[in-house]
């Protein structure tokens, strides 16, 4: 059975109810819908709680390289499950175009009739390679998983993260998941009390409870890509195999129990939207001095890039989100794509609604 987060007066999150008591307590005027970035149908009592005590909530999250699955699940209920787009392949397309720029302003101030020694190089400097910080791709998926973690904490009362930890097998190449993962932990522990599993302990533990996983595309928006391995990682906090021993025999057996349930389940990406740029790096024929403007994130239509809105093109509604716009002295468009950002169309801003501005978040139901 599905459970409805609820938050005290003060926002503080209290243990999920039923649906039928939330419906009660709307229609008696106890507590008001509240609007989260998750999109999750959230209440906020009017009134003092009975009793705020809460139970043990654990927070699962399984990182990937390209995609992230995560889960909350309580002893009784699972609570939420969600398959994250990370970021990794746009900020890595972004940043070869970035190399290939610099070489060229680098290359186009050189003077080629000078001779070497008297070129304008910058001199070798090794000093500036030893730097603590991540790279842009891994950052970029880290902070999304973060920002996640941190909008669940505030609606479920979480006490627990457990994170799946990736080590280096000798037989196979290096991952990039592996980087960043100290980092990673350190900032989980400023949330809440965090451990970690190694992926054959959460294979186990999955097929143990019952989870399907698919792994011929990992690329689905399905719950059994990704989600069902985070909520087989916050399952551990409440099930272990432990090992027993007696007078007459020994072993290992399952210790504890945990139930499944449906859950509310969520397909979150990030905007693959552009800084302002002066222009697009190609000429293009049909446009003043050959070059088309790149980038920005506000319109002349009131709208900003990332913004979700309610579109209407030839009787069809769409629901999506703001990506550019066009204007000209022909037409004037405005952009909307889904949560993949693929574009859904161009539609005229006098048939455009604005339902929610932006989160820099894309959440597909």
């Amino acid at each position: 059975m599905i459970r409805v987060p609820v938050l005290d007066e003060s926002g503080k999150p209290l243990m999920p109810t039923k649906p039928s008591r939330a419906r009660r307590w709307l229609k008696e005027g106890k507590a008001k819908i509240v609007h989260n970035n998750l999109n999750i149908f959230c209440l906020q009592l009017l009134v003092k709680p009975s009793n705020d005590d809460t139970q043990p909530i654990a927070l699962g999250l399984d990182p990937g390289k390209k995609f992230t699955g995560i889960g909350v699940q309580s002893a009784n209920f699972t609570l939420f499950m969600a398959h994250l787009i990370l970021p990794f392949s746009d900020i890595t397309k972004k940043m070869s175009g970035r190399l290939i720029l610099r070489r060229a302003r680098r290359g186009r101030r050189i003077n080629r009739n000078a001779a070497f020694s008297k070129r304008a190089h910058r001199q070798k400097r090794f000093n500036n390679r030893k730097q603590h910080k991540l790279p842009p791709s891994i950052r970029a998926n880290k902070e999304l998983e973060l920002r996640v973690t941190k909008e669940l904490v505030k609606l479920f009362p979480i006490t627990q993260i457990t994170y799946e930890y990736i080590k280096a097998k000798g037989d196979k190449g290096f991952s990039p998941v592996m980087v960043g993962q100290k980092v990673m932990l350190q900032w989980l522990e400023e949330i809440a009390p965090t451990n970690t599993q190694e992926g054959w302990q959460t294979s186990i533990l999955r097929q143990q409870l019952g989870l399907a996983k698919d792994k011929k595309d990992k690329s689905k928006q399905i719950p059994e890509t990704h989600a069902h391995d985070g909520i087989a990682l916050a399952a551990s906090n409440f099930m272990r195999f432990e090992k027993f021993h007696t007078a007459n025999t020994r072993g290992y057996h399952w210790v504890g129990e945990v139930a499944v349930t449906s859950a509310p389940f969520r397909v979150i990406s990030r905007l693959r939207v552009f800084r302002r740029q002066l222009h697009f790096e190609n000429p293009v024929k049909d446009v003043p001095g050959n070059r088309k403007r790149k980038g920005g994130t506000v319109t002349p239509f009131g709208l900003r890039s990332g913004d979700l809105v309610k579109a209407e093109k030839a009787g069809v509604t769409y629901v999506g989100w703001i990506g550019g716009y066009t204007q000209t002295t022909k037409t004037k468009k405005v952009s909307v794509y889904d949560h993949n950002w693929h574009r859904l169309g161009q539609f005229s801003p006098f048939k455009v609604q604005l339902i929610k501005r932006s989160t820099r978040l894309c959440v597909a139901v």
